[in-house]
């Protein structure tokens, strides 16, 4: 059995949602364990063979400063959750709560593997060949130097061998132009130790890339800093939403544009369920000694699902072993660039 720790005090919307996520999560994946952290009284009415709760007495909010998560409510479902991998437990947790205090306390209880000075968010944004780029950082390091975004492409690589069943996927650098002369002093930089891990064999770096390559599937990864990651998943759950809104709008005009509707609902329907985060929800934290994955905190239940199953897949493909197999053979690449880093 694969475990995976579920806080279920997180997020918007806590366990009327969470819990319907869990058991439809569990009705599908047969060799799956849950334990559900949280307040006793707040999951009392869930009942299955393959969970089990483990109470939490506290609740980190989703406006509560880092130093409260860490200090303060040393007893929230999100602590306890990280714990149950810490201890063996389980082998990947799974939260919906605030990204930065969910971020500060798993690397306070997991620490970062050797030759990683931050962890770093990665997800999936899905492209125009009906498949997923996958994107890193997409939030947790506004500004990184060129080691970092070389240690995010070492682990996203790791990350994307195990969704894609691919022992060397692709690695774009994000840029603003595809010429290595372009870019600021740290992004050409970072190109040159990109190219250095390729030509080592530790990455299969395919050059810079471009915001728009993104969405073509240019490479299977696209590694940038975390203020420009954050900035283009934001705008495509916004761009999702707004197809959604348009489609419901123009069907409740006219006879007119309701016709003109109905003859490009099905365009439209096919292009909203492509680009619908829900189903590319759950973003992995990378480069802990341990497997977090961060669900959107505006979750529903078919998205926290995703989530869950996102960390179930981690667990049960090996994903840290293989990012932790990745990095030890990058480490004469990382070590001597991640001393002289930042933290």
């Amino acid at each position: 059995m694969t475990v995976v720790a579920v806080d279920c005090m997180g997020g918007d919307h806590g366990p009327q949602v969470i819990l319907p996520a869990c058991r439809r999560f569990l009705d599908s994946h047969a060799e799956a364990r849950l334990l559900l952290v949280g307040r006793p009284e707040a999951l009392q009415g869930f009942a299955h063979e393959r969970a089990q709760v483990v109470a939490a007495s506290e609740v980190i909010g989703m406006d509560d400063a880092i130093e409260v998560a860490l200090r303060k409510k040393k007893d929230s479902s999100t602590r306890v959750a990280i714990q149950q991998v810490k201890d063996g437990a389980a082998q990947a947790a799974v939260s919906a709560g605030n990204t930065g205090a969910l971020m500060a306390v798993a690397r306070y209880l997991l620490k970062t593997l050797e030759g990683i000075d931050r962890p770093a968010i990665a997800t999936q944004i899905p492209n125009a060949k009906g498949g997923a780029t996958t994107v890193l950082d997409l939030g947790a390091n506004v500004d990184c130097t060129a080691e970092h975004l070389l240690q995010f492409a070492v682990m996203g690589s790791a990350l994307v061998s195990v969704l894609n069943n691919d022992p060397q996927p692709t690695v774009g650098l994000l840029n603003v132009g595809e010429e290595a002369i372009k870019g600021s002093e740290e992004i050409k930089r970072a190109g040159e130790l990109l190219r250095a891990a390729a030509a080592t064999g530790d990455l299969n770096f395919v050059g810079n890339v471009e915001g728009n390559d993104i969405f073509k599937g240019v490479a299977d990864i696209v590694v940038c800093d975390g203020f420009v990651g954050n900035v283009a998943l934001k705008t495509i759950e916004g761009l999702a939403t707004m197809i959604g809104g348009f489609m419901k709008e123009e069907f409740s005009r006219n006879l007119l544009t309701k016709a003109a509707a109905l003859v490009a609902y099905p365009v439209l329907s096919a292009l909203k369920r492509r680009m619908d985060h829900r189903r590319y929800n759950g973003a992995a934290l990378l480069g802990l000694r341990g497997l977090v994955f961060k669900s959107h905190g505006s979750a529903d239940a078919l998205a926290f699902e995703q989530a869950i199953a996102r960390a179930y897949d981690a667990a049960h493909h090996q994903l840290l072993a293989r990012v932790q197999s990745r990095i030890a053979h990058a480490l004469p690449l990382l070590q001597p660039q991640a001393g002289g880093a930042a933290n």
